[in-house]
């Protein structure tokens, strides 16, 4: 069996990955800092095809470990907010710099990197500028890899529909940030197939495609589409951005202070200043031969467990008059 190794193969998008790269005869290595949490991919494939090993992409000799002797690596390692020693520059800037460079050294020339639509090096926000200087610094040293940039990723484990449909069963309230703001969701199992024909297919060396799903929606509409799903009717209040910024100031400083998770950073309000949409010209799941899967395909699948009744909440069937 050919070796991939899959850094951060235990998130969300990565065991998608593991499970479609084992299906298709890859030995995987998923390698994450805390193997015990990786145990359970070791089912997805044949006995010992998946193997949990440990890495920290911080540090050199571990990231070699985990990388000399493959065939291909897979790079899914990213965050959303700084914790300690993991920040952006440490983890999205250097972390994909150090995979890239040894990559490079062990003669490995098919990696897939995954970035992010609204990639700048010239923005004044961490998340976006280190992704940027990312692309760049993989492309150097591994001018064959494969650049993948999705939309809003959604899906049974995301952090996004998951998040308001949560605020929605506790709250007659919403706060609404970023009302007219646009994404292109795009989901997780089409993400995770797009890295694996990323591997397969020829063309896809040193190119960069954008994911994005086959529905174009604002927040606003994010909102109305958790309510229908869970079954909820809620008042959707306006925040205005600069009340938006100062929130989020407050949110952070459990963060600063104790490394807990934030509820919102400032970043995440300045990035919903910008839409999050595949560009006109990109390559996109297409291009990989992947349709892409809708939202109202996958919404039903886990929302339902938000509803005040849950997997028994009654649904309008097709001749329903009720």
């Amino acid at each position: 069996m050919p070796v991939v190794t899959v850094f951060g193969g235990s998130g969300f998008i990565g065991r998608y990955a593991v499970r479609k790269l084992a299906k298709r005869g890859w030995r995987v290595r998923v390698a994450v800092r805390r193997p015990n949490e990786a145990m359970f991919l070791r089912t997805a494939g044949d006995v010992g095809q998946v193997e949990a090993i440990q890495a920290n992409i911080r540090d050199d000799a571990s990231t070699e470990r985990a990388i000399v002797g493959s065939d291909a690596v897979i790079n899914l390692v990213g965050i959303l907010f700084p914790t300690g020693k993991q920040t952006f520059d440490a983890v999205q800037r250097d972390g994909a710099e150090r995979i890239a460079r040894l990559c490079a050294q062990h003669g490995i020339d098919r990696l897939v990197h995954i970035s992010a639509i609204g990639a700048d090096a010239e923005s004044n926000i961490s998340y976006q500028r280190t992704k940027a200087e990312a692309e760049a610094a993989v492309l150097r040293h591994v001018p064959t890899a494969t650049i993948l940039r999705p939309s809003l990723v959604f899906g049974p484990e995301d952090e996004f529909f998951n998040r308001f449909a949560g605020m929605a069963r506790m709250s007659p309230v919403l706060p609404l940030i970023g009302g007219e703001t646009r994404f292109q969701p795009v989901y997780v199992g089409d993400v995770a197939e797009a890295a694996v024909r990323s591997l397969e297919t020829p063309d896809a060396k040193g190119a960069t495609f954008e994911l994005g799903g086959p529905e174009v929606i604002t927040m606003r509409e994010v909102y109305g589409l958790v309510m229908e799903e869970t079954g909820r009717k809620r008042f959707v209040l306006p925040v205005p951005g600069w009340i938006a910024r100062i929130q989020a100031w407050v949110f952070e400083l459990p963060n600063r202070l104790l490394g807990m998770a934030p509820l919102l950073t400032r970043d995440q309000v300045a990035m919903l200043d910008n839409d999050n949409v595949v560009g006109a010209d990109a390559q996109t799941l297409s291009d990989l031969g992947i349709k892409p899967t809708t939202l109202e395909a996958i919404l039903p699948t886990y929302l339902y467990r938000y509803r005040a009744s849950g997997q028994y909440a009654r649904t309008k069937v097709i001749g329903d008059q009720g």
